[in-house]
């Protein structure tokens, strides 16, 4: 019953990142990356500290479980700057490539997060996921190569794979602080993340004053960032970072369908062709959570 629940969780929170690439590149026309990088983030941060705050209100019983441990502090220390890097390399990623093409490439998180979790916390991973695993780095490769004569690389999407590299490390890291109360973590990560990033927008002199675009950024964080990462941590409790990170799978192919709907950006034989491959390793990731 409570996989069961914690696949529930994995699964709402890959629908609500879903949403992320597309409406992303739609503010990206009225905001710069490094700004809408950082109200993502603090649309999460603040939106998760109202509902605590209503819950403190309504039930004081359900915020009993423990603060954040003095040893656990050196994982807050990497959590934060990770998050504060990946959201902006995935901003800019977006100005450079479509945003159905960066939504497949976010399934490269599956295979960053599972090899941090193989190498560095020691988590198994079964015959399968490595097979999904293999088929989503090649589904990648071939979204990012610009030219096969030369093998050169799209900048967008090396930007968007840089952000994934960034994400997988930042997902056991989330990992090992998920003992403590999920909503306790996200605020953390998002009122850090953000005020971090709002640090480098205002250097960068990229603050955007635009009341309804603002708006319209913090209530996309709180959704598609805050709700998410919740639900990703509470099922990172039960399934672990690697098996959490592959239901993430279905997600781009969601954000890839709103993006080629939202911009009516005709697929290429390239984009078919990786997609092809990318749900046959997302396929096999679901099954072997399945069983």
């Amino acid at each position: 019953m409570r996989n069961r629940k914690a696949v529930i969780y994995a699964v709402m929170a890959a629908l609500l990142y879903a949403i992320s690439a597309p409406i992303s590149k739609i503010l990206l026309d009225e905001i710069q990356p490094t700004m809408l990088a950082a109200l993502l983030y603090l649309g999460a941060g603040i939106g998760l500290w109202i509902v605590q705050w209503i819950q403190a209100r309504v039930d004081p019983a359900r915020l009993s479980p423990p603060r954040i441990a003095k040893e656990q502090s050196p994982y807050i220390f990497w959590m934060i700057p990770l998050d504060v890097l990946a959201p902006i390399l995935l901003m800019f990623g977006l100005t450079m490539t479509s945003a159905a093409n960066a939504s497949l490439l976010n399934n490269f998180e599956i295979v960053t997060t599972a090899m941090f979790a193989l190498f560095f916390f020691k988590e198994k991973i079964s015959k399968k996921l490595w097979l999904a695993i293999s088929l989503v780095t090649v589904s990648s490769l071939i979204l990012s190569i610009e030219d096969l004569s030369s093998l050169s690389f799209t900048l967008g999407s090396i930007f968007v794979l840089m952000a994934c590299l960034c994400w997988g490390l930042e997902n056991n890291i989330t990992r090992v602080l998920s003992i403590n109360r999920p909503i306790q973590i996200v605020i953390i990560k998002g009122l850090g993340s953000g005020f971090g990033s709002l640090l480098i927008a205002m250097f960068l002199n990229d603050v955007t004053l635009n009341p309804t675009y603002l708006v319209l950024a913090l209530i996309l964080g709180f959704f598609a960032y805050g709700l998410s990462i919740l639900f990703y941590v509470l099922a990172q409790r039960d399934l672990g970072a690697a098996t959490t990170s592959a239901f993430y799978a279905f997600a781009p192919f969601m954000g890839a369908a709103l993006s080629l709907m939202i911009f009516r950006e005709p697929p290429s034989v390239k984009f078919i062709f990786a997609l092809s491959i990318m749900m046959v390793g997302a396929y096999f990731a679901y099954q072997d959570k399945k069983n």
